[in-house]
């Protein structure tokens, strides 16, 4: 956010010209509005920077890859993992395994959020499941009830994610999560 004349920056707490005529460097905190638009000073705010989650470098017309990709060198023939083959103790080298490399997309990436998440929750309360399993205690209806809700919105949201087909829907897919209290 700034103050531009004639496509340049004015500096705050900075003294400036225009047409000939030096500005002290407070003058920008203390003139109008109107004495600022007389000299053509005006305000522009910063750009909007894109969420860098769902496209690189703040760039709206830069979004990262929905879909996981399988890699290939350029003909197009597939790259593979790399594993260690120790047939040869004393020579150990780097062979391809039978994996072909994958590049994860924005959708492989979100699902594993959801499910980290949707598991976080349920961590706190499997000592109920624990318990009900050692000592045949039961687990609260409201307990058990939480977890199924939270397992149905991960369904639901892994479900989601899988259906959409533009890094907007998945913004407003991801937006949507409801893991309640």
């Amino acid at each position: 956010m700034a103050y531009i004349h004639n496509g340049k920056t004015l500096q705050p707490d900075r003294a400036f010209t225009i047409n000939g005529v030096q500005y002290p460097r407070n003058w920008l905190q203390l003139s109008t509005q109107e004495e600022k638009n007389a000299l053509g000073i005006t305000w522009q705010d910063d750009p909007v920077r894109a969420d860098d989650r769902y496209y690189w470098d703040g760039d709206v017309n830069n979004p990262k890859m929905l879909d996981d990709r399988l890699e290939v060198d350029e003909n197009g023939d597939p790259l593979w993992e790399k594993v260690l083959d120790n047939s040869d103790p004393e020579n150990p080298v780097m062979v391809d395994s039978n994996v072909q490399m994958k590049t994860l997309g924005l959708k492989s990436t979100w699902i594993a959020q959801v499910k980290q998440t949707a598991g976080g929750i349920l961590a706190a309360t499997d000592w109920y499941v624990t318990r009900n399993t050692e000592k045949g205690t039961a687990v609260p209806a409201d307990v058990t009830a939480k977890r199924d809700a939270v397992r149905a919105e991960c369904d639901r949201l892994e479900a989601a994610i899988t259906a959409v087909t533009t890094v907007e829907e998945l913004i407003t897919t991801v937006n949507s999560q409801n893991w309640g209290d």
